[in-house]
C-alpha cells in the first residue's frame, strides 16, 4: 500500500505543536503562561449561547443548504456590505464551518496547477500549506520593520508578478504580525491587482477586532469588489474559536464554486449553530464590546511587559490580539543562533509559552533577524504581568 506524494506538500498549523509541548510542560507541574495560541478563554456571548439552545431544542439537527440558510446568509451580506460601504446579497455569502475552509476552497475555484499565488510571509501558514496541496506555485512577500510596525514590500510584491500568477491573499490586520496597511498601503495592492488581472483573497478575520479608528477592507476600493473573496469569521469577534463557523464573500460565480466544494466536502455548516449566528448579527452587540475591552486591556498589559524588557522595543498596535517583537540582540547576548533555542529555553526557565517567526511561513534568505510572538487573547491581565516579570529575568540573563 501506498500514500498520496501529494501530501508531502500539505503544511500544518505548528502553532498547535507549540500548544502540546506546553501542555506537556504543564502537567509535570509547572504554571504555564500561554501566549502561544490565538484562542480566545473568554465565554461566547450568552445571548448566542441561548439562541444555540434554542436552535437545537427547535430540532435544527439536520440537514440543511450547502450553501447555508437563508437568514444567515441575509444578515452577513447586509453586515459585511454595511460595514465596508458595499452591497451583498446572499447569493455573494456561503456559509464555511470556520474561516480557514475559505482558503482553501478559494483556492480551489480560482487556481489551476502550476498557477503562481502570492501569499504574506511572515502568515497564516495555511494559505501556504494550500496553495502547494492543490498544485501551485506558492510566492511569498513579506513585510519592512518601522518605528510604528511593519509595512509590506510593495516592491518586491510588485516584481513577484508573472504572467501565472493568478491571485494575492491580502491579509489586513495580521496575523502573526498585526500589520495594518494606511490607505495608500492598500490601495497600491489593490492597483497590483487591477493591472494584472488578479484575483484577491482578503483575510478579514481580524478586520473587528480594532481598538481604534475603524477598519478598512481593499474589497471597498473601486474596482476591487468584483475581484475580492472576503474571508468572515465569526472565530475572533464572538469568542468562538471552536464553534467552528464563517463565511466566504464575493462576486456570485466564485461563492456558486465555493458552494460546490462545500457539498464535497461537509455536505453543510451545523444548522443550529447557523441559525445562532443570525442573533449574533442581529441581536445585542453588547457582547462583542465587552470582549474587545477585555482585550484592549490585555494588550496594553502585554505591550507594557515586553516594553519593560532590554532590547525590546514595540509599539502599541490598534488590531489583532498579537505582538511580535524583534528579539535579535537578545539572541546576540545569549549566544544563541536558533530561534527554537529561545522559545524552549522561555518555557523551561520562565514558564513562558510562545511561537516564533518560524512557525508562520518558511523564512526567507533574505531575512537577517529573529523575531517571537505573542497572543494574549488566552491569558488575563494577572497572568500577563507575573509572566512578563518571569520573561525579563530570563530574556536579560545570559
Amino acid at each position: 500500500m501506498q500514500y498520496a506524494e501529494q501530501l508531502n506538500m500539505l503544511g500544518t498549523e505548528t502553532a498547535f505543536a507549540v500548544s502540546a509541548q506546553a501542555k506537556a510542560w504543564a502537567d509535570k507541574g509547572h504554571k504555564v503562561y500561554p501566549f502561544h495560541l490565538g484562542d480566545i478563554n473568554i465565554a461566547t456571548p450568552e445571548n448566542i449561547v441561548e439562541a444555540t439552545l434554542k436552535g437545537i431544542r427547535d430540532g435544527k439537527t439536520g440537514y440543511c443548504p450547502s450553501e447555508g440558510i437563508l437568514p444567515l446568509r441575509e444578515a452577513l451580506a447586509n453586515d459585511v456590505g454595511s460595514r465596508r460601504g458595499l452591497t451583498y446579497g446572499p447569493d455573494n455569502v456561503s456559509i464555511q464551518p470556520g474561516g480557514k475552509p475559505t482558503i482553501g476552497k478559494f483556492i480551489a475555484a480560482i487556481m489551476n496547477p502550476g498557477d503562481e499565488v502570492l501569499y504574506p510571509n511572515p502568515g497564516y501558514p495555511i494559505y501556504e500549506s494550500q496553495i502547494e496541496y492543490q498544485g501551485g506555485n506558492a510566492l511569498p512577500y513579506g513585510y519592512v520593520q518601522t518605528n510604528t510596525g511593519f509595512n509590506i514590500d510593495i516592491d518586491f510584491l510588485k516584481d513577484c508578478i508573472t504572467d501565472k500568477t493568478e491571485a494575492i491573499i491580502y491579509n489586513n490586520y495580521q496575523n502573526p504580525i498585526s500589520a495594518e496597511s494606511s490607505q495608500q498601503e492598500m490601495e497600491a495592492i489593490a492597483q497590483l491587482a487591477i493591472d494584472n488581472d488578479l484575483w484577491v483573497l482578503a483575510d478579514e478575520a481580524y478586520h473587528e477586532m480594532i481598538y481604534e479608528g475603524e477598519s478598512r477592507s481593499i474589497a471597498s476600493i473601486p474596482g476591487m469588489q468584483e475581484r475580492t473573496v472576503i474571508l468572515y469569521t465569526f472565530s475572533k469577534k464572538y469568542a468562538m474559536t471552536g464553534w467552528r463557523v464563517g463565511g466566504a464573500i464575493g462576486p456570485e460565480q466564485v461563492i456558486r464554486y465555493i458552494s460546490k466544494l462545500n457539498v464535497n466536502a461537509e455536505s453543510c455548516t451545523t444548522h443550529f449553530i447557523q441559525d445562532a449566528m443570525v442573533e449574533a448579527l442581529t441581536g445585542d452587540a453588547s457582547g462583542p464590546e465587552k470582549i474587545l475591552i477585555t482585550l484592549g486591556e490585555r494588550r496594553d498589559a502585554a505591550v507594557a511587559g515586553l516594553n519593560a524588557i532590554k532590547c525590546i522595543n514595540i509599539p502599541t498596535p490598534r488590531s489583532t490580539f498579537y505582538l511580535f517583537p524583534n528579539v535579535t540582540e537578545i539572541m546576540q547576548r545569549k549566544g544563541l543562533d536558533k530561534i527554537e533555542q529561545l522559545r524552549v529555553g522561555a518555557l523551561e526557565n520562565a514558564n513562558v509559552s510562545f511561537c516564533t517567526r518560524d512557525h508562520f511561513g518558511r523564512p526567507q534568505e533574505r531575512e537577517r533577524e529573529f523575531f517571537i510572538r505573542f497572543a494574549y487573547s488566552g491569558i488575563t491581565v494577572e497572568d500577563i504581568n507575573e509572566g512578563m516579570v518571569k520573561l525579563k529575568t530570563y530574556f536579560e540573563s545570559k
